[in-house]
């Protein structure tokens, strides 16, 4: 367990987000169309350095394409320790049959018995990450990061 003196806040390089990113298979893709924020949580793999994820026609679907810029989180905690990968970057519909089939091998699976054969993936722009151990409450004067 960690305390007030332990370091409570680690950045995390890029290599770690990616491997910290590799090791969990829930995340939150967030898109932003006509001013309007909306977040969806989505399973997901990654890819060599991109998130790749399987959706179906919708709203998640549609806003991808109408504004590609996105975000993407996923994070992960336990009782004593936790940390926070954000990727920014491109959507992108994977629309050549050899990007489909490629993507089809890859340990990607729906959680809902819906359709969903559209490939989406996020080329990223930036990735920043940081990993947090809790602990107790620093003393009254303590100076916050």
């Amino acid at each position: 367990m960690s305390s007030f003196t332990d370091e409570p806040i680690t950045v995390l390089s890029a290599e770690e987000c990616w491997a910290v990113l590799r090791r969990t298979t829930v995340g939150r893709l967030a898109v932003s169309v006509a001013g309007q924020p909306d977040v969806f949580p989505i399973n997901f793999v990654v890819d060599d350095r991109s998130i790749l994820m399987r959706t179906g026609e919708g709203s998640k679907l549609l806003e991808a394409t109408i504004n590609p810029l996105v975000a993407f989180e996923a994070d992960n905690v336990d009782r004593f320790h936790g940390w926070s990968v954000v990727v920014k970057g491109t959507a992108r519909v994977l629309d050549t049959e050899r990007e489909e089939l490629a993507a089809a091998r890859l340990p990607l699976e729906s959680w809902l018995p819906t359709s969903k054969q559209v490939y989406l993936r996020i080329e990223p722009a930036e990735i920043a990450g940081r990993r947090f151990a809790f602990g107790g409450e620093a003393p009254v004067g303590f100076a916050e990061l």
